[in-house]
């Protein structure tokens, strides 16, 4: 080795290759086939199935009856028939403690995330009515609790805000909130059908911690204006317009209110850090939100709150979900608005839904199917266009309660939406005099566990890039919007990804002393290079956006390793050996790589040697050759590295051999 670690080059008088890499003879070296062949058709119909249906869901199918296929295709779209008829009193029982537990949750949660999403507070306890049915019969998670979330809340709010004022035109702004409701529906359904929901994996880990810390802050932010009772509050929702609004505004504040916010949030937190400590007391934070509306209603009604500078929502409407399909707005000039606001809303709905339910199923050890969440989740949505409803998903906070009060089955929703119903129908004159700081209070308290600092620290130790994506989205949120914040987080994701794609890693080989194994010299300290064999192993597909890179970093590695043979006065290169075991695909573009590399290193006296080329490689290398033998030639082509050396080293030395031979035979003059 030489001092700094790297592999020594320099083999002193030894020309020849180490006697253990010959000990594969020729006889024993595999030949490498060429794939079976197939049609067109067959060829693209494999391409797809394993690009859209990875999970094969219709290998179910085969070899059923006719009536069996019909009932495992209704059970597919329907999971209730599935577990439905095994359903018991036992489970029955759990599943109402659990409904009954959630719902006291949603309830203030609903008419809090509906003032978040500058909505009128009925349109969250409707939001918690119609969902929560359809999912059941739908969905295929036993643990997530469907209703509004406080992050598909702000962004709808914030970005419906930028043209409409809630305030000045509130019929408007309802409609684009319905309107934005049915897209956001419309694009999930169409991604759970037909099978793309990688396109929310664009939303790595990295982004959504940071995006849900930085909307926590702004959403937390943004309830000063209830915390604090001042009355002209920015609709912006960066931190220095609302800390200006803020501070502008001191002659607004009450210290009624103020008195109040406090005392209910630390009652919220303590409920919050008791639950925290001991989970068994899970029901003292899922009913600290409820039990904080009830008292903090009875003491304004008691002392008359509301004449000393304490707001209430006021009377809320009595009965169900009225019909919003005419509400629904598909012509105009805020159309792509509503569009857009459906795309993004859309998206971190389903991304936090699908998380949250995979989460709960691996904890419990059952599988949710992603595509048939992302169908539940966007007929829900469209459903609740129609009725009322804004956008709703399966919320961490509910379906954490959900899972810790005993839920056995979607039956927990049920009994959730038929408690919001009594509600609806008997209940709301009870919400009159429901103080908004405590709605307030109760919104900081559910958004203060999106701040995940362990899961920041652990991604800055893992990858640093992913650190600098995740503080992006967290500052871009807080400091510009909560969509432009998110849409700068994820180009700097699909940078990462190009940059992947663009430089693709391509190793140097060397041989384990005394095996036949060939590694990563900069890996291995103890991998050597051959003498005469230059060996790189490209880790990625070949194609059009990577050649340009790939064939400027193979000749510059030709060249040093022709300067250090140079240098260390052994023999010359002969072969490059390229390892193509993880080039799993090479396009049209790819293929002329291989060609012009072939012209660059025969001018050296050069020969590239291709191993364990994949299947889809080969048939594109030998199309391209036309029978011409140009990329593929038999006698350099190989199974494995080690075949390669030991069969291009015997041909040599038997070429040297016979030039020998030849020298000899040659009569003297």
């Amino acid at each position: 080795m030489e001092p700094n670690g790297t592999p020594s080059t320099n083999y002193g008088n030894r020309d020849d290759v180490p006697s253990h890499c010959l000990q594969i003879t020729t006889e024993e070296t595999h030949k490498v086939v060429a794939p079976p062949r197939r049609t067109t058709l067959e060829k693209l119909s494999s391409k797809l199935k394993e690009m859209f249906f990875p999970d094969d869901p219709l290998r179910q199918f085969k070899g059923q009856p006719l009536k069996k296929k019909l009932v495992l295709a209704a059970q597919y779209f329907f999971p209730i028939l599935q577990w439905g008829p095994n359903y018991s009193l036992t489970l029955f029982k759990s599943d109402v403690v659990s409904g009954l537990t959630i719902a006291s949750l949603a309830i203030p949660q609903g008419i809090s995330y509906a003032k978040l999403a500058s909505l009128p507070p009925i349109v969250g306890l409707y939001s918690s009515f119609v969902p929560p049915l359809v999912y059941a019969v739908l969905g295929s998670s036993r643990d997530l609790a469907v209703g509004p979330v406080s992050i598909a809340s702000l962004v709808l709010g914030s970005m419906l805000r930028q043209e409409v004022s809630p305030a000045s035109d509130p019929v408007l702004f309802l409609e684009l909130a319905f309107t934005s409701t049915f897209f956001a529906g419309l694009f999930q359904a169409s991604l759970g059908i037909l099978r793309l929901g990688f396109i929310i994996d664009f939303l790595s880990k990295a982004i959504l911690i940071g995006f849900m810390a930085g909307a926590a802050i702004i959403v937390s932010l943004q309830q000063l204006k209830s915390l604090l009772g001042i009355t002209h509050f920015t609709p912006q929702m960066g931190l220095i317009p609302v800390m200006t609004s803020v501070f502008h505004n001191i002659h607004e504040w009450s210290w009624q209110t103020i008195v109040m916010g406090l005392c209910f949030l630390v009652l919220l937190l303590l409920a919050r850090y008791v639950s925290m400590r001991k989970p068994k007391l899970f029901w003292v934070s899922a009913g600290a939100p409820l039990v904080s509306v009830i008292i903090s209603t009875l003491l304004v009604f008691a002392i008359k709150a509301q004449t000393h500078g304490i707001s209430v929502i006021g009377k809320l409407q009595e009965g169900l979900n009225p019909p919003s399909w005419n509400m629904l707005r598909f012509h105009g000039t805020h159309l792509g608005l509503a569009i857009k606001t459906g795309l993004i809303t859309g998206i971190l709905s389903l991304t936090e839904g699908i998380a949250v339910g995979r989460t709960f199923a691996a904890l419990k050890n059952y599988k949710v199917d992603g595509n048939k969440e992302m169908m539940a989740i966007g007929l829900m949505n469209v459903v609740g266009s129609f009725t009322s409803c804004y956008v709703t998903t399966g919320a961490f906070s509910r379906s954490a309660v959900n899972n810790n009060a005993g839920a056995k089955s979607a039956v927990s929703n049920i009994v959730m939406s038929m408690t919001v119903m009594v509600t609806l129908l008997f209940l709301m004159p009870l919400f009159q005099y429901t103080p908004n700081v405590v709605l307030g209070a109760i919104i900081v308290t559910a958004v203060i566990g999106l701040i995940d600092i362990p899961a920041a620290y652990f991604i800055w130790k893992l990858d640093k890039y992913d650190f600098i994506v995740m503080l992006t989205a967290f500052f871009g949120v807080i400091f510009i919007s909560v969509q432009e914040g998110l849409a700068v987080a994820v180009g700097l994701s699909i940078l990462k990804i190009l940059l992947q794609v663009t430089r693709p890693k391509t190793v140097m080989l060397g041989n384990i002393p005394g095996t036949d194994i060939y590694r990563n010299v900069d890996h291995y300290e103890e991998a050597v290079k051959l003498p005469g064999f230059l060996i790189l192993s490209i880790e990625a597909p070949i194609n059009f956006a990577n050649i340009t890179y790939l064939n400027e970093r193979i000749l510059r590695w030709i060249e040093e390793y022709e300067e250090e043979d140079n240098k260390k006065k052994i023999s010359s290169l002969r072969y490059v050996i390229l390892e193509m075991s993880a080039v799993s695909n090479v396009d049209t573009s790819g293929v002329s790589l291989f060609r012009e590399l072939k012209k660059a290193v025969n001018n050296k006296g050069v020969e590239i040697v291709l191993v364990n080329p994949l299947a889809e490689v080969m048939e594109k290398l030998k199309k391209a050759d036309e029978g011409n033998n140009e990329l593929i030639r038999e006698d350099n082509l190989f199974l494995t590295v080690a075949e390669a050396v030991a069969s291009l080293s015997a041909m040599t030395k038997g070429q040297a051999s016979n030039m020998e031979e030849g020298a000899q035979a040659i009569p003297h003059i």
